[in-house]
């Protein structure tokens, strides 16, 4: 692991750090703020950022060090995407390739070789965390926006075992079927739609998958909601399944990140509470 930069921030310390992943095939860069606390193993809470983003957009605007700080929580920001030369790429496709992986495990070519951002992010970086900073990763929660709110549910569904608790920002929480992600999924993993389910919402709710509660922030005034987010699929399908769902429709509030700083301290105070059990 290579530390790229470090900043001192609320007692605290908000690094950057750069290490050549396996699972990714080339080197991925990620941020991890470490709260003044660090003499102990802390829980960790892991954000997982939105499509074109990389793991400065939540670091720069998302406001979660002074609270995490105080709550002792140690938080963990990957990028969205392998990235560099010889990673496939789209480059005039904002939906797709660099900054677009959807934190699933890509099985067509080109894109096998790289866009493996499930299993970095569920395996290779967990472990690297470990090992390098404070963690007691016996206590990890997740969240996310958008394409990483979509991240952090589908995540949290197939490992329940790993996660205490999943909050998302307007999240897609039905990818199978939204027009910005129904081309990424099919380039990723081809045309045959069974194999998509693994990395949709509600197909992994229909399917059987489960997780205890969630958290969903969504801004009535976003200009995705009613063809990309669509939030109210995951309401009905939470619904069917038993599953707690905390559905918060903020008026007048768009998807930006005045949208998540806004509700940035109540998610962590959210995590922070089901971390402490």
């Amino acid at each position: 692991m290579k530390v790229v930069s470090t900043s001192k921030s609320h007692g605290g310390v908000q690094g950057v750090y750069s290490h050549a992943s396996e699972a990714c095939a080339c080197d991925m860069t990620f941020a991890v703020f470490v709260p003044p606390q660090a003499k102990g193993p802390l829980p960790v809470l892991w954000y997982l950022s939105g499509l074109t983003c990389t793991h400065a957009n939540v670091m720069d605007k998302g406001e979660y060090r002074r609270l995490a700080a105080e709550l002792g929580l140690i938080v963990v920001c990957p990028d969205t995407s392998p990235r560099g030369e010889g990673v496939a790429d789209e480059k005039d496709n904002w939906q797709f390739g660099s900054g677009a992986g959807f934190y699933l495990d890509a099985t067509q070519q080109p894109f096998a070789r790289n866009y493996r951002m499930h299993s970095y992010i569920v395996d290779e970086l967990p472990a690297l965390i470990a090992s390098q900073f404070p963690a007691d990763m016996e206590r990890q929660s997740i969240f996310g926006h958008s394409m990483g709110g979509h991240g952090a549910l589908t995540i949290a569904l197939k490992n329940s075992e790993h996660f205490r608790s999943c909050s998302a920002f307007a999240p897609i929480v039905q990818p199978m079927t939204a027009d910005w992600s129904r081309p990424a999924l099919e380039k990723y993993l081809g045309k045959d739609e069974k194999s998509w389910r693994a990395y949709d919402t509600t197909a992994l709710i229909e399917d059987g998958h489960r997780f205890g509660e969630f958290l969903v922030d969504q801004g009535t005034a976003d200009g995705f909601l009613k063809d990309g987010l669509r939030p109210w699929l995951l309401e009905d399908a939470c619904k069917k399944s038993g599953i707690a769902l905390t559905l918060r429709m903020q008026e007048g509030y768009d998807h930006s990140y005045h949208f998540i700083s806004t509700f940035m301290d109540d998610h962590l105070k959210w995590h922070a509470a089901r971390l402490a059990k």
